[in-house]
C-alpha cells in the first residue's frame, strides 16, 4: 500500500513546505498555504548518452508566424494580428463579464472557416452551452462541445478528434486524476496547464483557457500559470455597463499595450470601432467640472471624458473617490493644486470619474484631472472645444508625453479646436494636417489661466 504524505502549498506563488505557516516565505502573503495530499514516489531517472543539440544564435533561422484571423478585428488587434498555431492563450476576467460569450463567438467564426473547434466546459452542461449558442446564432457544423472535467478523458477526446482550436472553460475546474489534491489547487492547475501546453506545442493546437479572477483582480491560482502561457488577456469592465475592454498584459507574439473595445448586447459582444465617439457621446456641454482628454492605449488614441465634483464636506474627514483612474495619482494632483495653485481643498470632498466604465492609467491624464477639479471648485465651465494633455510633476511643471501627433489628430477629427499641451512637446511636433490651435504652457498655473481664466 502506498503511503500518503501531505505538504502545504501556497495558492499564490506555489511555494511548498512540509508544515503549515501563517505567512508564505515565498510571496509574503498571509493564510495562503493549503494542505495537499500526494503519493511520494521516486521518479528520478538518469539519462545516459543523451545530449541537447546547440547552435550559434546567428545560425538560427526564423519564419513569420502563420496567423489565423478570428474575424473579430478588436481581438485580432490585441493578439497581434490573429491566432498563432500552437499558442496557449489565457483569458481572465470577473464573473459575468463576457469571457464565455467572447470565446464561443470566436469558436463559431473559426469553425465556419473550416477549422475544427472543440469547446470544453467544466462549469456548464451541453444543454446550457446550446442555449447560449442559440441566443448568439452559433450553429456551425465544425464546432464540437463536451462537458467534462477529467483531464484523462479530455486527453482521449482531443486525440480522437484532433481539433485545430481548443477552448477550455475554465482551467480551475479541470483536474488530473493522478493528482490527489482538489481541482483548482496549485498542483492541479500547474499539471493541467502543463498538459495542455505540451499538447498545444506538439500538435499545433491553438488553445484558449479561461481563468477565474480573485478579488484583487489577478487570475486565481499560482503565478506560474501566467508564466507558462504565451498570451494573457484580461477582460475588464463594469457588469452593469455595456462596454468591455480586452487588454493584453503578456503576449509573446505581439504588443502588450493594445486594447480591444466591445459592447455587450443581447446578441453577444459587438466591436466598438470608434471608441472616442462612443465615450464622449452625451457629455454635458454647459456644466462645470468636465473636460475631454486624448488618451493612448497601445497605438490607439481615444478621447475620454474626465468629470470632477468638488463640494464642502459634511464630515470631519473629507472624502477622496476616484473611479476609472489611479486613486494615488488623484491624491498627488490634489496636493499639487493646494501647494502650487493655492486652492484650499482640505475641507472639500473630491470625486473623480472617467465615463464609460473604462480604466485609464497613463500620466497624460494629469492636466485633465487638474483642469476638471479647478473647474468644479470654481463652478466655472471649460470651453467644450478645448482639450488638455500633459503629465504634471510635483513642482507643478508640465512634462512632455508621447504620441502627441496622434492625440491631436484624433481630437481634430472629432471637432475640437483648441489643445493645451506641455511646452516641451513643441520641439519636433508636426501638425501640418491637424486643424487645431496649439497652446503650449510650462506649468499648471498657466494651464489653468488658459482654460478658466484668472
Amino acid at each position: 500500500m502506498v503511503k500518503l504524505k501531505s505538504k502545504f502549498v501556497c495558492q499564490e506563488c506555489g511555494y511548498e513546505t512540509p508544515k503549515w505557516m501563517g505567512r508564505c516565505p515565498g510571496c509574503n502573503e498571509w493564510n495562503t498555504l493549503v494542505e495537499e495530499i500526494y503519493d511520494k514516489k521516486n521518479n528520478a531517472k538518469i539519462i545516459q548518452g543523451a545530449s541537447s543539440t546547440y547552435k550559434k544564435l546567428k545560425e538560427v533561422r526564423i519564419e513569420e508566424e502563420e496567423r489565423t484571423s478570428t474575424k473579430i478585428n478588436e481581438l485580432d488587434r490585441v493578439l497581434g494580428g490573429g491566432i498563432v498555431k500552437g499558442s496557449l492563450i489565457l483569458v481572465g476576467g470577473d464573473p459575468g463579464i463576457g469571457k464565455s460569450t467572447l470565446l464561443i463567438q470566436v469558436a463559431n467564426n473559426l469553425s465556419i472557416k473550416d477549422k475544427k473547434v472543440l469547446y470544453i466546459s467544466g462549469e456548464e452542461s451541453a444543454k446550457q452551452i446550446k442555449i447560449r449558442a442559440d441566443r448568439l446564432n452559433v450553429n456551425s457544423d465544425n464546432l464540437y462541445i463536451i462537458s467534462e472535467t477529467n483531464m484523462g478523458l479530455i486527453d482521449n477526446v482531443i486525440k480522437d478528434l484532433s481539433p485545430d482550436i481548443l477552448i477550455v472553460d475554465s482551467i480551475q475546474t479541470v483536474y488530473h486524476p493522478d493528482i490527489t489534491s482538489a481541482p483548482g489547487s496549485v498542483s492541479q492547475v500547474r499539471e493541467v496547464t502543463s498538459k495542455l501546453m505540451n499538447m498545444a506545442k506538439s500538435k499545433d493546437i491553438a488553445t484558449f483557457i479561461v481563468g477565474h479572477v480573485t478579488k484583487q483582480g489577478s487570475i486565481a491560482g499560482p503565478r506560474v500559470l501566467e508564466h507558462m502561457v504565451d498570451t494573457v488577456l484580461y477582460f475588464e469592465g463594469e457588469r452593469h455597463n455595456a462596454y468591455r475592454v480586452l487588454r493584453a498584459v503578456k503576449n509573446r507574439f505581439g504588443s502588450t499595450n493594445e486594447i480591444g473595445m466591445f459592447e455587450m448586447r443581447d446578441k453577444g459582444l459587438k466591436e466598438v470601432e470608434n471608441p472616442s465617439e462612443v465615450l464622449i457621446t452625451g457629455r454635458p456641454l454647459d456644466s462645470a467640472g468636465t473636460i475631454v482628454v486624448p488618451a493612448v492605449e497601445g497605438t490607439r488614441p481615444m478621447l475620454v471624458e474626465i468629470q470632477a465634483l468638488v463640494s464642502s464636506t459634511a464630515f470631519g474627514m473629507p472624502r477622496r473617490v476616484a473611479t476609472g483612474i489611479d486613486y494615488n495619482r488623484v491624491i498627488l494632483m490634489l496636493a499639487v493644486l493646494e501647494k502650487k495653485a493655492g486652492l484650499q481643498l482640505q475641507n472639500m470632498d473630491c470625486y473623480i470619474n472617467i465615463t464609460g466604465g473604462i480604466q485609464i492609467r497613463e500620466p497624460a491624464m494629469d492636466l485633465g484631472i487638474i483642469s476638471a477639479i479647478v473647474s468644479s471648485f470654481r463652478d466655472k465651465e471649460i470651453d467644450t472645444e478645448t482639450i488638455t494633455i500633459g503629465e504634471v510633476g510635483l513642482t507643478g511643471e508640465l512634462r512632455a508625453v508621447s504620441l502627441m501627433e496622434k492625440r491631436l489628430l484624433e481630437a481634430s477629427k472629432l471637432g475640437f479646436k483648441k489643445a493645451i499641451i506641455p511646452y516641451s512637446n513643441l520641439k519636433g511636433l508636426e501638425i501640418k494636417n491637424i486643424d487645431i490651435e496649439i497652446i503650449a504652457v510650462k506649468n499648471i498655473n498657466e494651464a489653468i489661466e488658459y482654460t478658466l481664466g484668472r
